[in-house]
């Protein structure tokens, strides 16, 4: 997948420390440019001048430290309160999502597979989905995590 970046470096650095990506080689493109990994899979940055990012569209990833990403957001200041009504929600399957802001303005959906798990002075920040919007049999069976893993059970 491949975003805009305001600042090359500010959004490499970003990456990396708050998901843990690696910087690793990237070809020469017509426009600056960083190639990052992240477990198996590569987030593509390229910086180009009158590029704005989209307000609703957005990347997302799963993470194995759902708190300690949440607790960097936090401290960083990038916790989207707006964008899709509150910035922390759990979904069918006991999902905890948050949104945040990256340094370009790109919306990031940050995922965790354990919501009732968390700390309490987070699920007092969380919202569920089903308070917001009615979900019928047929939505609660709409997971995110569609194999199990380790320690969690599918719902």
């Amino acid at each position: 997948m491949s975003i805009s970046a305001n600042d090359l470096e500010e959004s490499t650095l970003f990456y990396i420390e708050v998901f843990g990506a690696a910087a690793i080689p990237t070809p020469n493109f017509d426009a600056p440019t960083q190639w990052l990994r992240l477990g198996d899979l590569q987030l593509h940055l390229f910086q180009r001048s009158g590029v704005s990012a989209p307000t609703y569209h957005h990347i997302a990833f799963a993470v194995d430290d759902f708190e300690a990403v949440f607790r960097i957001a936090q401290k960083r200041g990038i916790l989207d309160h707006t964008t899709f009504g509150t910035h922390l929600r759990e979904i069918p399957g006991n999902t905890v999502q948050m949104y945040i802001r990256d340094p370009a303005g790109n919306a990031v959906e940050v995922n965790g597979p354990d919501a009732t798990g968390l700390d309490s002075s987070i699920r007092r920040e969380m919202t569920r989905l089903a308070d917001t919007f009615p979900q019928s049999a047929e939505n609660l069976k709409g997971i995110l995590y569609l194999e199990p893993r380790v320690g969690h059970g599918a719902s």
